[in-house]
């Protein structure tokens, strides 16, 4: 995370600026509502008037005009009169409430309209105050904040017909592997149709991301430098999948070597993912993940999402940290933290969170129904069900780091490990 920097900011009509991120505070350029107004269709008038008011003697007032919202009086209003008035109106001069317009007794006489009213009127019922919504220049959003639909909302009432946006990062997607066959075509013996690179897409994306994709099909040293060489021009973060295992086609390690790339670490003690390598060059980051899709899966979510988000100045950029009740019983031994994908519901009682399906790193369907990771830290034999462990969630608002509960980083063993036999 030292390693963070910004791409720049833009400009893009209000119109366009959904889903991205504000690149600067916003603070309201004037009160809200700008002026006393009506919240219903009724009359303006004065309270004082109504203060004998009852079923059995009712109060008669003169209708002066009638005002529609976006118009002004033209009268004011004193005692004796009242001014119809419709939602959204500003409050009329000398009127201090309103009265609903199904409370009333409408009458015509002599050409001239007059109300009947048999209620007490309080002052200031029925009236929208000048800023009681909002006060000029309180803070509304900071930068770094998602413009979701009710963030528009905020912008459009303060004029704002550009946005000042963080500019997305472009993430290069490059897969590796002679095995890989692109998604029309047919398969192959010894071929696997190539998921890693729209799954990792998908998820850039919906990060807030730029995305190009690029495959490279040869198992070959010098023609994969090349690529990523290329690659790299046109992305701020290349990500790669595949290629950093151990293998006799392995290449990626002595990639970053030769690029001059800084290795900030290589290989992981956690599962799925452990051969991840993350490398910073000229300002720019590579990410080498996995071929396994659940272990991209999982080191995309893990890795990239908070560089990603922390380039626009997201202040919770890491997955949402909550902890939860084990659903299910777990058996896999723990040598490494685990993370496992799963299904978080919450319930009446609490969270409570189960495995979504198979548990291997080259699994595709686990991430099917998966909206989140269980956290099972290293060193333990197994868990119960009825367990609280720590779950990772990539919906909704995100975490901040370090995640404090000790459920992500050890386990207590006297509750969690399952009894052996």
């Amino acid at each position: 995370m030292n390693h963070i920097r910004v791409w720049g900011t833009e400009e893009v009509p209000l119109t366009e600026c959904d889903n991205r991120i504000l690149a600067q505070d916003l603070s309201a350029s004037h009160d809200v509502p700008p002026f006393n107004r009506s919240p219903y269709d009724g009359f303006a008038i004065n309270s004082k008037d109504t203060a004998d008011a009852s079923e059995t003697q009712p109060v008669k007032l003169h209708v002066l005009e009638t005002i529609g919202a976006g118009h002004v009086a033209a009268n004011k209003v004193k005692s004796g009169t009242a001014i119809r008035i419709m939602t959204g109106a500003q409050i009329p001069d000398g009127a201090d409430a309103v009265i609903m317009l199904e409370l009333v007794k409408e009458m015509d006489e002599s050409g001239k309209s007059f109300i009947e009213i048999k209620r007490t009127v309080k002052s200031n019922d029925n009236i929208s105050f000048q800023g009681e919504d909002t006060k000029e220049g309180t803070k509304l959003a900071e930068a770094g904040t998602r413009i979701t639909p009710g963030l528009i909302a905020v912008l459009a009432t303060f004029g704002h017909h550009t946005v000042s946006v963080f500019k997305k990062p472009v993430v290069g997607i490059l897969s590796t592997g002679t095995e890989l066959l692109d998604v029309n075509e047919p398969l192959q013996p010894g071929k696997i149709r190539n998921s890693n690179a729209y799954m990792v897409a998908a998820q850039a994306k919906a990060m807030g991301a730029a995305v190009n994709l690029y495959q490279h099909r040869e198992d070959d040293l010098d023609s994969l430098y090349e690529n990523i060489t290329e690659c790299l021009k046109e992305s701020d973060i290349l990500i790669t999948t595949g290629g950093v295992s151990v293998g006799d086609y392995d290449y990626l390690p002595a990639i970053y070597e030769k690029l001059g790339a800084e290795v900030l670490f290589n290989k992981i003690a956690m599962r799925p993912g452990s051969v991840t390598t993350v490398a910073v060059h000229k300002g720019k980051w590579l990410f080498g993940l996995s071929g396994n899709p659940s272990a991209c899966f999982v080191g995309c979510e893990l890795f990239v999402r908070p560089v990603v988000l922390s380039s626009m100045k997201v202040k919770k950029p890491h997955c949402k940290a909550v902890k939860a009740v084990l659903g299910a019983d777990f058996p896999k031994p723990n040598p490494f933290t685990r993370f496992v994908r799963a299904v978080l519901t919450e319930e009446f009682d609490g969270n409570v969170v189960t495995p979504a399906g198979l548990d291997k790193s080259g699994s595709v369907s686990s991430l099917l129904a998966a909206n989140s990771l269980i956290v099972l830290p290293g060193g333990t034999r197994g868990w119960e069900k009825g367990s609280e462990v720590g779950v990772l969630s990539w919906n909704g608002e995100g975490s901040e780091w370090p995640w404090d509960s000790p459920l992500f980083f050890k386990s207590s063993a006297t509750k969690t490990a399952v009894k052996q036999q």
